[in-house]
């Protein structure tokens, strides 16, 4: 799916999805990642699939510093256990769970209002 943007504040922002991909200003990536301010980095859960997803995973994430972490589980919504997300409760970073479609359209509407978000998107391996 295309995302059409209305407004810009020089930030990646998602401009379209599908089962296998995220587009990010136009450009295709394959693999998760972890978008916020800082920009596009490789995430260390990348080519692991949902249940290969660790605690050290989320203490990554956590040395980011974000407001609010979107997760995006792939085409359906799935939590991940208490356990492994205390990194990020410890870091007061708040944390929405939702499928890429709802990650990609949350993360620019909150990066449009100005917010400290990341967006950790797991494409899991075929």
């Amino acid at each position: 799916m295309k995302l059409h943007l209305n407004s810009g504040n020089g930030l990646p922002r998602f401009t379209g999805y599908g089962s296998d991909h995220v587009l990010i200003d136009g450009r295709r990536f394959e693999a998760s990642l972890l978008l916020s301010a800082r920009g596009i980095e490789v995430a260390p859960w990348a080519g692991l699939g949902f249940h290969a997803l660790t605690r050290a995973h989320f203490e990554w994430i956590a040395l980011r510093e974000l407001d609010i972490l979107l997760l995006g589980t792939g085409a359906r919504l799935r939590f991940p256990a208490p356990a492994l997300i205390q990194p990020l409760i410890e870091a007061r970073i708040g944390l929405e769970v939702m499928d890429v479609g709802a990650l990609c359209r949350t993360y620019n509407i909150l990066v449009a209002e100005g917010r400290n978000v990341g967006a950790a998107v797991l494409i899991e391996p075929v």
